[in-house]
């Protein structure tokens, strides 16, 4: 009886002891954690202070892959959401439906600005605010034209004028830019605006006013494109922190021009429950497609960005054609196909420029290493030869 007793005894000092290291183990594992997320969320906080590390956490977090992607999908629900609106709610005021975007998204990036979320913007000296205020001006006129020239002209026309932003967005950049693009581009993105002629191109009612309203809309559409690219790729902008400064000017801007473009009658429109939270949804959405397409602009070109809007075009005809069983016809569908075609020869070529750069130093650098080396050993052998003879003291 003794004998079991002490070795019972022992092994509840042995068990004992072993939870006691687990428990130990396991707190020591869990402050682990808990500091390696402190460490996390304070080098997170201390990039966010600076313009660079700002500009550096996008670029780790948000590469091409992602902000375009992020777009695509943003892009896709706010179509779906617009043609709700316009559609079954009926609410036919776009400049109006443009200052209620832009007014959400002022007040989610001020809710981030309260909590120091919101990354810090370059110094005051390294963009001029001229070109802010006027890169907000642009917005207003881009997004708030594109509303008006879809509810006056027919769905065709306002695809040709779509297809113009490629075009001008190239000349552009050539000429106030010194941007060359390379003759086997140009023929991808023409053959990728003629896909998506034919894909899209259906009908070209002509109306005088929504012709004015489209041709206007395609220089401010590409010149929101370019600034929004170049001011974030050469000024260390982000994409929050430049909303956060052009977006106060763009309302202001939206403000002025809503009695000019819309028509009358917004007090007497039903303001119920289901319309006010579809318009809400609708400015959620819209404030993710600005922040995603200015990321997707600062991580590749304007260019690439136009690119996108049509491939997204393309895949929504593609798939309902293959998922729902409408029947676009055969011209749409081979339209299509050949302008999807031309994107991927479109994203090739910019992957394989992406990766020229990078490859062209390397060899260099070996080559200059190999010859190094050369003249390295070469040297010491010269050393060695007149060491042998040399004296000593």
């Amino acid at each position: 009886m003794l004998t079991r007793s002490v070795v019972g005894e022992t092994m509840k000092y042995i068990v004992g002891k072993d939870v006691r290291k687990m428990l130990k183990r396991k707190d020591s594992d869990a402050g682990e954690r808990g500091r390696a997320l402190e460490e996390l969320r304070t080098s997170v906080f201390s990039e966010l202070r600076t313009s660079e590390g700002a500009k550096r956490l996008q670029q780790r977090f948000c590469g091409p892959e992602v902000a375009l992607t992020f777009n695509f999908m943003i892009a896709v629900s706010i179509i779906m959401m617009n043609k709700l609106l316009l559609g079954k709610v009926g609410f036919n005021y776009p400049i109006f439906l443009t200052l209620i975007h832009y007014a959400l998204s002022w007040l989610l990036l001020a809710s981030l600005n309260a909590c120091a979320l919101l990354p810090a913007s370059p110094p005051a000296k390294a963009t001029p605010f001229t070109s802010l205020i006027f890169l907000g001006v642009i917005m207003a006129f881009s997004n708030g034209l594109a509303n008006v020239s879809l509810k006056f002209n027919s769905v065709g026309f306002y695809q040709m004028a779509k297809i113009s932003v490629t075009p001008t967005i190239v000349l552009s950049e050539f000429l106030f830019f010194g941007k060359r693009v390379s003759f086997q581009k140009v023929l991808a993105l023409t053959v990728v605006s003629v896909g998506v002629a034919i894909a899209t191109v259906t009908d070209l009612q002509f109306n005088l006013f929504g012709a004015s309203i489209a041709l206007t809309w395609i220089v401010p559409s590409a010149a929101n494109k370019i600034l929004w690219s170049n001011l974030q790729q050469q000024d260390n902008w982000t994409a929050l922190a430049l909303m956060w400064k052009t977006t106060p000017i763009t309302i202001f801007t939206l403000v002025a021009v809503m009695p000019w473009l819309d028509p009358p009658g917004l007090l007497a429109f039903n303001w119920n429950v289901y319309n006010v939270l579809a318009i809400i949804f609708s400015a959620t959405l819209g404030f993710l497609l600005q922040w995603s397409g200015a990321l997707a602009l600062g991580a590749t070109s304007a260019t690439t960005h136009v690119v996108l809007g049509q491939f997204k075009t393309c895949v929504i005809l593609l798939g309902g054609f293959v998922v729902f069983q409408s029947n676009p016809g055969m011209s749409s569908i081979g339209g299509a196909v050949v302008a999807l075609g031309a994107m991927s020869v479109y994203t090739y070529l910019n992957l394989k420029e992406a990766c020229e750069p990078v490859g062209k130093p390397l060899v260099l650098k070996q080559n200059s290493l190999s010859s190094l080396k050369g003249k390295v050993s070469k040297a010491n052998d010269n050393s060695h030869d007149g060491n042998e003879g040399a004296e000593f003291v």
